[in-house]
């Protein structure tokens, strides 16, 4: 079968779904309503972002929220209201977005990049303790493509060694570890709403914690280092204007009451990608064309009760010309992503003093692991046919490196 990208016919020529979804007519309503308003900032008397930040943490199971600008700034500011900063070291996992690191630097401390888990490629809690100095202040978590990490080792051991515990959930809006939602499991959690992720105002973040006393130093830190309730024109910490704005919590508020079908939605189409899978990993087994029967879905971590499913992770056990095979797929109606370089990888990083410790099991991700964008994941699952058939079709084709 002629390959798309050589003049074949493409598995797929209809479009996926577009991401960000249309308006739905309560988020119309709302951002109207604030538009006509004018009360568009922060601080002019509107009343949007607090609803938006007090659904937000109860969602999380927490009682306090800070929103901000973006997710980065998000980590920034927690950590920096946790007490975290110069001449203090943060653990980062390696596979990773790079603003994990970079809040990190923006706070004045060292990231110290390591390796994480083999299988379902979070934090490890074992390179984790690995990397522990005298100077480690925090643990960074990443609830990486949606799925919650391992909380519970990363917690205790954290506990044990006096250290702040920041969740990194710019991913996962909505994920639970055994029943019990991200962002609310350490000491505090940073959503996104990026235009990419399952919530998006285009730009934006949300911060939530469970302590008051963080809850206002990190407050403070968004608001030019006021004392909540303090005089406006007072600034007895510095801190700085990272404050979401009414017109976008507009646009995010309404959105919690559909999150959970969509999550469903995506779930529904992972799980018919996995059901595919498995049938050509059984067709490949009694002896007919192997096909993506060499491809495995990336599993969730221990723990997961509800996975958002912002990514579905393909891992291949057999190597693969990654090149060629992610402009072949695009050029079959079926584009994936091909993945986060390992952090510890990056000039830019080490150059700003960034610590990396050996990663194996990231190094082998950035080889062997594709990305399933979370609109593809938004279609029907019938369509996860074709998904399975283009890696059939390419793997065939492909190259031997």
């Amino acid at each position: 079968m002629t390959l798309a990208l050589h003049g074949g016919t493409p598995v797929r020529s209809a479009p996926w779904p577009a991401w960000p979804p249309p308006l739905d007519p309560a988020q119309r309503a709302l951002v109207t309503e604030v538009l006509e308003s004018g009360r568009w900032g922060a601080t002019q008397g509107g009343s949007t972002v607090a609803d938006l930040t007090a659904a937000f943490a109860h969602r999380s199971g927490v009682p306090y929220g800070v929103a901000v600008g973006n997710a980065t700034l998000g980590l920034f500011a927690a950590l920096r209201g946790l007490g975290v900063g110069r001449g203090e070291e943060v653990i980062v996992p390696a596979y990773t977005f790079v603003a994990s690191a970079t809040a990190v630097l923006l706070a004045g401390a060292t990231p110290v990049i390591v390796d994480v888990d083999p299988v379902d490629l979070h934090l490890s809690p074992e390179a984790v303790e690995a990397a522990l100095t005298d100077r480690t202040a925090a643990i960074m978590p990443v609830h990486l493509a949606g799925s919650p990490a391992d909380m519970d080792p990363l917690n205790a051991l954290a506990a044990r060694h006096g250290l702040v515990v920041v969740e990194d959930t710019a991913q996962a809006h909505g994920a639970t570890y055994k029943d019990r939602p991200v962002g609310g499991l350490g000491d505090a959690g940073v959503y996104s709403f990026q235009a990419s992720k399952a919530m998006t105002a285009g730009e934006g973040g949300l911060i939530v914690c469970r302590d008051e006393a963080a809850y206002e130093a990190i407050w403070s830190v968004c608001n030019l280092g006021r004392r909540l309730g303090g005089q406006w024109y007072g600034h007895p910490s510095v801190g700085w204007n990272l404050r979401l704005t009414e017109i976008q919590a507009a646009l995010l508020l309404p959105w919690l009451d559909r999150l959970d079908a969509e999550i469903d939605r995506r779930e529904d189409f992972c799980a018919a990608v996995e059901r595919e899978l498995t049938a050509q990993r059984c067709a490949a087994n009694g002896g007919e064309s192997a096909g993506a029967g060499s491809v495995s879905v990336v599993p969730r971590p221990p723990g997961t009760t509800r996975d958002s499913r912002h990514l579905l992770m393909l891992r291949f056990h057999e190597p693969v010309d990654r090149e060629f095979l992610l402009a072949a797929m695009a050029a079959e109606g079926v584009p994936l992503e091909g993945g986060y370089p390992p952090l510890g990888t990056m000039a830019a990083l080490t150059r700003e003093g960034a610590r990396a410790e050996p990663c194996p099991a990231a190094e082998a991700a950035a080889r062997e692991v594709v990305w399933v964008r979370q609109s593809m994941l938004m279609d029907d699952p019938r369509h996860a046919s074709h998904l399975a058939e283009a890696l059939a079709k390419v793997l065939a084709a492909t190259p031997p490196t």
